[in-house]
């Protein structure tokens, strides 16, 4: 079989993982496997491929990024774009595996409802795709919000100031609440349990008066602040530490982690599961199970319809809210 392999969207530790694991079960099976350069724009308009070896996988298991490309193509303007995309995977694979997110796995779903061959594996750092369990990065942005929150405290105790850590998490706060729970946050603010400005500034106060000089607040870049009187252009977490300076008159300092979250090594747990799916996915191409993705549930690797990863949004439960809400 010619397999093609393309990571969309934004990048994630682990991609090159599950490149690899892909790669080493295709060769094995006496396969041929070609690289897509640039998510779906390597298939819109002339084909950039790329022939994959073992030499291409070899020593890529720790590296971040991947080693193809990505990014966000739009297939919708000019028009056309995935009828374009749809007869080059006709034309170039007998299978094509798209590791990718939301927007990613939404093009996989109409291409798959187009009768292309196609299988998903599922990769989001905001860990926002329904019914699976794993989504390669998600681990290892958490670790990066806990290790940050981890030396924002010893900083913050030293100075007896505010931290204000913004996370990603566009929709979710999944990113933020996980992180700021392994982090020991003070405070979390995320999309899916609004509070008010006042109950913010309430809670610093009460750890003043309780004897706490110092508080870390974490914030996930899709809170909407205009509710609350702020600028939305600052950014959330630039906009709340202005706030809380103006209101208390306490020092604060605002960290916005932005791409470190994206970037360097996978974490072990990354990479063993990105391993996981990366290899399942070969699975799916060999048994021609496509319109599916291998994802994880009840802790174990399954099809899953790349519909249905796509069909709801996975929210923080209140339960896990209110956990976090414990150590406020």
């Amino acid at each position: 079989m010619r397999i093609g392999v393309l990571t969309a969207g934004g990048d994630a530790p682990g991609l090159n993982a599950a490149i690899r694991a892909l790669g080493r079960r295709a060769l094995a099976a006496s396969d041929e496997l070609i690289g897509v350069r640039n998510g779906f724009a390597g298939l819109d308009g002339d084909a950039d491929l790329e022939p994959l070896s073992r030499t291409e996988l070899s020593g890529i298991l720790p590296v971040g990024g991947t080693i193809l490309g990505t990014g966000r193509h739009n297939l919708d303007h000019p028009h056309g774009g995935r009828e374009r995309v749809a007869t080059a995977i006709n034309e170039q694979f007998d299978a094509l595996v798209i590791v990718g997110g939301d927007g990613s796995m939404t093009v996989a779903a109409d291409l798959a409802s187009r009768g292309c061959p196609v299988v998903g594996v599922p990769k989001t750092l905001d860990n926002d795709l329904a019914v699976t369990e794993y989504c390669i990065g998600f681990d290892s942005a958490v670790s990066v919000v806990a290790d940050a929150l981890d030396r924002l405290h010893t900083t913050a105790a030293s100075h007896h100031r505010v931290m204000v850590l913004e996370t990603m998490g566009r929709r979710t706060g999944w990113v933020a609440a996980t992180g700021g729970l392994a982090g020991g946050a003070d405070y979390l603010v995320i999309p899916e349990f609004p509070v008010t400005l006042d109950a913010v500034m309430d809670h610093i106060e009460r750890r003043k008066s309780r004897g706490s000089s110092f508080s870390l607040v974490v914030i996930a870049e899709g809170v909407d602040v205009t509710p609350w009187g702020l600028d939305a252009l600052a950014g959330p977490g630039h906009a709340l530490a202005a706030a809380v300076h103006d209101h208390t008159g306490y020092e604060v300092r605002a960290t916005v982690l932005g791409h470190l979250q994206r970037g360097g090594s996978p974490t072990a747990f990354d990479r063993v599961w990105a391993t996981r799916v990366g290899a399942a996915a070969y699975d799916l191409v060999a048994q021609g199970c496509f319109g599916f993705a291998s994802g994880v549930r009840d802790g174990r690797l399954t099809p899953i319809a790349m519909s249905d990863l796509i069909a709801t949004t996975p929210f923080v439960p209140r339960e896990l809210y209110e956990l976090c809400a414990t150590f406020f």
